[in-house]
């Protein structure tokens, strides 16, 4: 087998996640297998197939284990699948807030970020990335947006660069959009503990220019879609910020 470098493949940003775990050692990475994720047409015909396939697997002696790494879901995901005793919700995506707060009411949340992220958040490496290690997902959440920060904009200090012109024509459509009652989509935000660190830390991988057209416009909530790799990380989010959160 022909080894690649990892820095030749990945993002930056997805590298430095794998770091986290694995350093200067050789790792194979299995394929996620045939079906795919975020595809709009018949989506609701495969989120009802594909729960059926999961509950006779599991009924046929498949562990847990296996077939989340086999349906790229987490363990925790594929447990309400197997052992739910109710009638399944079949997840019928829009880019919408409303439609991600009733995925989350109905335990789809990371369903639903990766449907979006495959389609209207065209975000494939960061949905690629998120299935490489399970993760903890917390519904969408009303959440004080003064607690968040921009990575992405026009400023030199900013880590994702973006040219002014285009940065500034996105908000301008965004606040239009706003102003008219859109319903966009949550943010998303990764809490994690930088190594060395005890105190978690905030980084919005998805609705940058969200929050600045809602800091022009002196909004002062608006829902986000928390996640986290580590338990620890999780328990220090909601113990800190969960009275926050509404």
């Amino acid at each position: 087998m022909k080894y690649e470098n990892a820095r030749d493949i990945f993002p930056p940003e997805l590298l430095a996640q794998i770091q986290r775990y694995v350093s200067g050692k050789a790792i194979y990475i299995p394929s996620a297998g045939p079906r795919k994720w975020g595809e709009t047409s018949g989506y609701r015909r495969y989120l009802r197939d594909r729960n059926r396939d999961i509950r006779r697997e599991f009924a046929e002696g498949q562990p847990i284990d296996a077939l989340a790494d086999r349906y790229c879901l987490s363990v925790e995901s594929i447990r309400r699948i197997v052992y739910s005793k109710k009638e399944d919700f079949i997840m019928d995506y829009a880019c919408t807030l409303a439609n991600a707060i009733k995925c989350g009411e109905h335990g789809m949340t990371e369903e639903w970020v990766h449907a979006y992220l495959l389609s209207d958040g065209d975000n494939k490496p960061f949905s690629d990335g998120l299935r490489l290690f399970e993760r903890s997902f917390h519904k969408p959440v009303s959440f004080p947006l003064h607690l968040l920060t921009r990575n992405t904009g026009p400023e030199p200090e900013m880590r994702w660069q973006i040219h002014p012109e285009w940065f500034e024509k996105h908000v301008s459509r965004l606040l239009e959009a706003v102003r008219a009652g859109a319903d966009l989509p949550p943010l998303i935000v990764h809490y994690w503990i930088p190594e060395g660190k005890t105190d978690g830390e905030f980084e919005l991988n998805d609705g940058n220019h969200r929050l600045e057209a809602f800091s022009r416009m002196g909004v002062e909530r608006y829902h986000v879609i928390f996640w986290c790799t580590e338990k620890h990380e999780y328990e220090q989010l909601l113990e800190r910020y969960g009275i926050l959160m509404a």
